[in-house]
């Protein structure tokens, strides 16, 4: 050992801080003089094998402790001062050797940093190869379905359309319904009497996967009867609204910009959707009637004798400039998780909100089915939003078939919560915000039970002696 010349000051002057001790009382028990501790300590004198000997006597100091792992330490520095992008700052091997001794917690910080840091850039790289694997600027859009095109365009703009929405109005106008008329009928009659067109209901058997067919020969529009009468209501209103609202339908269609015929199809129908909405609730009615109850979406449901999940849709809408309504977003998924549709009164917030978190109540609505679920919810950075969900039922079932049940959620900025009838929930309870983030892999809440995937921007695993609350948990 003594002639290894076992340099370890710090680690000695550690061990005396610990203890509480000062140079003179230490160098008194050693049998040393203060001053030749005092050059022990600052790596001036090497230890020699009588002095490890009565250290590890007195204080019942591990020998290895003394001996340390500066020099692995120092191995790892190396490899850190490697790197190119430190390629002007190479310290010599005796620099490195005296960090790691002088100061070993801040040298692994700096070693688990840069693993980190080479951990981060190996996902980057991973990423980067697989959207170019993908063709990224050049083919990843060509390789999009025509369905993608047409979802983006509708969840990134408003959900709201001013050409269908004024003719939707005047159209209802025109049927001359009065307080308690059926809008069913009056809108038959009218396909009836101006188009020639006859509704009838048919037998699951007569079509067993088809929800609506239109014969253009016959004249007739044939409905399963798997539909409730809410959906039966808004297919009679697609068809009339492809009739009397065609050159406005047409006219927010090519606004849309969508490039392939497939995708202009798509748009037409959902477009036809939207404007039975419009239909069945024109745009001044609802917006008054959804003000007077507080956007109670059971109290419209029954005033407009449509379902919940339409009536709901029909909140996302109310952005007419100068008569609008609280902006709500809303979206629908089944119980694997799928999206089947995201939209929102000034575009669905996927970058503030996101909607893949799995502590969302949308998640939780399937085991309460048919119970409205109200939760004050918190991102990362403090945005607040009110989320209220709730399951739909598909069409009707039969005995040897599984009901398709969905889940929907709609939510608004936490700073409506009071103009919300919902927001009493939140109030009355008193519960902190759930924390939630846009989805797990950007998302970097710590701690969280729910977590189902790593984070994107941070590695895993750095310190094998610290497991998080999950199996992708971070530090």
């Amino acid at each position: 050992m003594a002639e290894n010349k076992i340099f370890a000051g710090p680690r000695v002057r550690r061990i005396r801080n610990g203890l509480g001790l000062t140079q003179t009382a230490m160098a008194e028990a050693l049998d040393i003089s203060p001053s030749y501790l005092n050059l022990i300590e600052r790596n001036q004198r090497p230890l020699t094998v009588q002095l490890l000997l009565k250290l590890s006597a007195v204080y019942k100091v591990d020998l290895d402790e003394l001996q340390g792992e500066a020099g692995g330490s120092a191995g790892q520095l190396r490899e850190v001062f490697a790197d190119p992008l430190l390629a002007g700052e190479v310290p010599g091997d005796q620099e490195l050797f005296e960090v790691a001794e002088a100061a070993p917690n801040a040298a692994n910080g700096i070693i688990k940093l840069y693993r980190a840091y080479r951990e981060q850039a190996a996902r980057l790289s991973d990423l980067a190869e697989l959207l170019a694997r993908e063709g990224h600027e050049t083919s990843l859009s060509g390789t999009r379905l025509p369905i993608d095109e047409v979802r983006e365009k509708l969840e990134r703009r408003p959900n709201f359309y001013a050409r269908i929405e004024d003719a939707a109005e005047a159209f209802h106008a025109g049927l001359g319904l009065s307080a308690g008329d059926d809008l069913a009928v009056a809108l038959k009659s009218w396909l009836r009497s101006q188009h020639g067109i006859v509704v009838r209901a048919l037998p699951i058997h007569a079509m067993p996967h088809l929800r609506r067919r239109y014969d253009r020969h016959s004249m007739r529009l044939f409905l399963s009867e798997r539909l409730t009468q809410f959906d039966q209501l808004r297919e009679v209103a697609m068809e009339a609204s492809l009739l009397a609202l065609a050159d406005e339908i047409l006219a927010e269609l090519e606004a849309l910009g969508l490039s392939t015929g497939e995708a202009k199809r798509l748009g037409r129908f959902e477009l036809a959707r939207y404007a039975a909405h419009a239909l069945m609730m024109p745009y001044g009615a609802y917006l008054a009637a959804a003000q007077r109850a507080r956007y109670d979406i059971d109290i419209l449901r029954s005033r407009f004798n449509v379902s919940y999940e339409q009536a709901a849709n029909r909140l996302t809408m109310l952005q007419r400039p100068g008569a609008q309504g609280v902006p709500f977003f809303m979206l629908e998924i089944d119980h694997a998780g799928n999206r089947f549709r995201k939209a929102g009164a000034q575009g669905f917030p996927q970058a503030r909100f996101g909607g893949g978190c799995p502590k969302l109540n949308v998640h939780a609505a399937f085991s309460q089915a048919g119970q409205v679920l109200v939760d004050s919810v918190e991102m990362p950075d403090g945005a607040g939003f009110l989320t209220v969900s709730r399951t739909l039922d598909g069409p009707q079932a039969g005995f040897n078939e599984r009901v398709r049940r969905t889940a929907l959620l709609i939510g608004c900025d936490i700073g409506f919560r009071d103009e919300v009838v919902y927001g009493q929930a939140v109030t009355a309870a008193g519960l902190p915000p759930v924390g939630i983030g846009t989805i797990c892999r950007l998302c970097e809440r710590q701690g969280c039970l729910a977590r189902a995937e790593p984070p994107v921007t941070r590695p895993l695993g750095l310190d094998e002696m610290v497991t998080g609350l999950s199996a992708f948990d971070f530090q």
